[in-house]
């Protein structure tokens, strides 16, 4: 009778997560919404929406605007849900409801309470990257690792959870990410790499935050939820303790591989997928070994949080070229004459990755922008015995040349040559629009001993321009993924900071550092740009509400690139080497924290 009920209980849980599920997409299917931060499950951030287009975008006007009141960067977006927006801000994380039918009159505000000891150890400002939707209610990740369930229609604590081990800053746990709502659970992640914190991420029931599963980055096959004969890696099994025979001693146990980036899923797999981050230290003397799973792409059950497959990028990271750049599905890829349902991803190392998304094939790695130089290839043959792995030149090797030795010249920087901004992926076109970092570095690791709570990196750096660009620290790009080609590229004087959008108006939107709202037809031609009070690091949304379509960005410079403004910091190499590189930001652009909406007037 026991087990009957069990399974009954089951069956009626994942029936009820299914129509949680279903709910979501169909939510995401009219475009009038945007409830996803990502715009949908597949990360493609494309909008089917078109009263706006490449013919009448030339007369976009600002229609209302609304301050967070906080000064500090300002990454992700809002949502729309029905006649209602939704607004976050940095720490301390501020919430707003606003309604779009009353001049966006303030519905409710939520501002938590937390520890002042958060802020020093947030590494690249303290950023969000924006709530979740789902079951009625509004989740927000705190700066302190706090996941708190809001009622969507009064802003009332639901229910809270501490996804890290403290909430006030003592271990170097934080929360930048945004959560994700699947089925019945709502997933969230772990930021600290630089603080020696080890990398997770969690599954949490939406209806009272009761933990469904953790999986770990890097330890024993349980605590990663890995099975060693199933799990595979390039095809191949992973193997029993893969991830601690790679580390040396207990290293792993501050291993990094922290999961603040975005997240996907595919319902029709019931995979998700995400990436790690850098291991920890930035010194890669101290931690010999390929560092698994640090660096690398990671498919798993959305039930049970088991590896389904796994690609580690970056081996024995010497960079900081963290993996967690999202991943973006897209069925049927035309590649080689067949269609594959495939992922891509445009990691920090500067190479694009195509894969197959239900084994973990390989089938595309390139370059993303041509003066990535640490390492000169992907190995793409299956028989050799280094398939999947970077080759590494010598001559950028952190690792090689030692302890206390600068070596220059490396691109792109540790900000990678993409960043956690969000590209966007048209159906329609079939290309992925990505903005891009053309940032090279000097990098000079150094021993350096683990505290708890204070920062564990080991390396000094200075970033700057990559060679011959003229000054232009970045590029928008429009990107083959079948090839592995770039289609087109549109220089910036900055990094392009913003996540993008494209459109079935034929055009794609993003944001610059200076603060631009930019908007491009196909081959890249500028339609249309607005100077924002404040630089862009948020990512591009838009809307239908009352027959109107909107375009909504919030601006307020800071994020790693602008960690010097944000900050106050002026030291060169502050920031993680930031602040010098992107000294000149502070002659175009100053603190801000707004949103901006935009539409076209009626003729």
């Amino acid at each position: 009778m026991a087990v009957a009920l069990a399974a009954t209980a089951l069956s009626l849980s994942q029936a009820a997560g299914a129509l949680a599920n279903d709910e979501l997409q169909s939510m995401a299917a009219d475009a009038k919404n945007w409830v996803m931060q990502t715009g949908d499950y597949a990360n493609t951030r494309y909008s089917k929406l078109n009263k706006i287009n490449k013919d009448n975008v030339k007369n976009l006007q600002v229609a209302w605007t609304f301050s967070t009141g906080v000064l500090r960067g300002h990454e992700g977006g809002p949502l729309i849900i029905g006649d209602v927006m939704y607004v976050h801000a940095p720490f301390p994380n501020t919430v707003y409801a606003l309604d779009l039918n009353n001049d966006g009159k303030i519905l409710w505000k939520y501002e938590p309470k937390q520890d002042a000891n958060v802020i020093p150890i947030m590494c690249c400002d303290t950023v969000n990257r924006g709530v979740a939707y789902g079951h009625g209610k509004i989740f927000l990740y705190q700066a302190d690792t706090t996941l708190v369930a809001l009622d969507a229609k009064t802003g009332e604590v639901a229910w809270s959870v501490k996804n890290g081990s403290t909430v006030d800053g003592s271990t170097g746990e934080s929360g930048t990410s945004a959560p994700m709502v699947v089925k019945d659970k709502v997933i969230v992640g772990i930021s600290g790499g630089e603080f020696g914190v080890r990398g997770h991420l969690t599954a949490y029931d939406v209806k009272d935050g009761k933990q469904a599963w953790r999986a770990y980055s890097m330890g024993s096959d349980e605590e990663m939820l890995v099975d060693p004969q199933k799990t595979t890696h390039l095809g191949k099994p992973v193997g029993e303790d893969s991830s601690r025979k790679t580390w040396e001693g207990d290293q792993w146990k501050i291993g990094g591989g922290t999961t603040w980036g975005w997240y996907s899923y595919d319902p029709k797999l019931n995979l998700i997928y995400y990436g790690t981050g850098n291991p920890s230290t930035w010194n890669p003397s101290q931690r010999p070994g390929d560092n698994r799973w640090s660096m690398t792409i990671m498919a798993r059950d959305a039930d049970t949080g088991m590896a389904k497959w796994f690609y580690q990028m970056t081996p024995h990271d010497e960079w900081d070229y963290d993996g967690v750049n999202e991943m973006i599905l897209v069925d049927g890829l035309d590649f080689e004459g067949q269609p594959r349902d495939v992922l891509v991803h445009f990691d920090r190392n500067g190479f694009a990755y195509t894969m197959d998304r239900a084994t973990g094939e390989l089938l595309v790695a390139k370059k993303y922008d041509p003066v990535v130089n640490w390492a000169t290839e992907v190995v793409m043959d299956k028989n050799s015995d280094q398939y999947g792995r970077p080759q590494v030149v010598d001559k950028y090797s952190t690792a090689k040349n030692g302890e206390d030795v600068n070596t220059t010249g490396i691109c792109p920087a540790a900000l990678g040559t993409k960043d956690q901004q969000p590209a966007a992926y048209s159906p329609k076109t079939k290309l992925f629009y990505v903005p891009t970092n053309h940032v090279c570095m000097d990098y000079e690791p150094y021993r350096v001993s683990y505290t708890a709570g204070q920062p564990y990196v080991g390396a000094t750096l200075s970033m700057y321009p990559a060679p011959n660009s003229h000054g232009g620290m970045g590029n928008f790009i429009a990107w083959d993924a079948a090839k592995g080609e770039i289609v087109w590229s549109k220089p910036e004087q900055f990094s392009v900071w913003s996540g993008a959008l494209a459109t079935d108006g034929d055009i794609v939107f993003y944001g610059t550092l200076e603060g631009y709202l930019k908007a491009v037809d196909k081959d890249g031609n500028e339609l249309y740009k607005f100077k924002t009070p404040s630089g862009i690091i948020g990512n591009v949304t838009t809307y239908e509400h009352n027959g109107k379509q909107y375009v909504a960005v919030l601006s307020g410079v800071g994020g790693w690139a602008g960690i010097g403004l944000a900050a106050g910091l002026t030291k060169s190499t502050e920031g993680l080497g930031a602040v010098g590189g992107y000294a000149g930001l502070s002659d175009y652009t100053a603190l801000g924290g707004q949103l901006t909406v935009f539409t076209v007037p009626d003729q």
